[in-house]
C-alpha cells in the first residue's frame, strides 16, 4: 500500500490538473479534508460514486455544492 507522509509545517497551496476520470476525482475530493479553505473542482464526472463521496464528505462536516 502506498503512503504519503507530509513533514514540515508549510501550508499546502497550489493547483493540480487531473483528468476527468472517477479514479482521479475521488482521491482529489477526499483531499479537501486536508484544507481549511474552500476548494473548487471542475470537470468532475457526474457518477454515483462521486455523489456518494460527496455525501460522505458532507457527513464528515464539509459543505458541498454541485453546479
Amino acid at each position: 500500500m502506498d503512503k504519503m507522509r507530509i513533514i514540515g509545517g508549510k501550508p499546502l497551496k497550489g493547483t493540480v490538473q487531473a483528468g476527468g476520470s472517477k479514479n482521479a476525482a475521488l482521491p482529489i475530493l477526499i483531499s479537501s479534508l486536508l484544507s481549511g479553505k474552500p476548494c473548487r473542482y471542475s470537470r468532475v464526472p457526474a457518477l454515483q460514486d462521486i455523489r456518494t463521496a460527496i455525501k460522505i464528505l458532507e457527513h464528515m462536516g464539509t459543505k458541498a455544492e454541485w453546479d
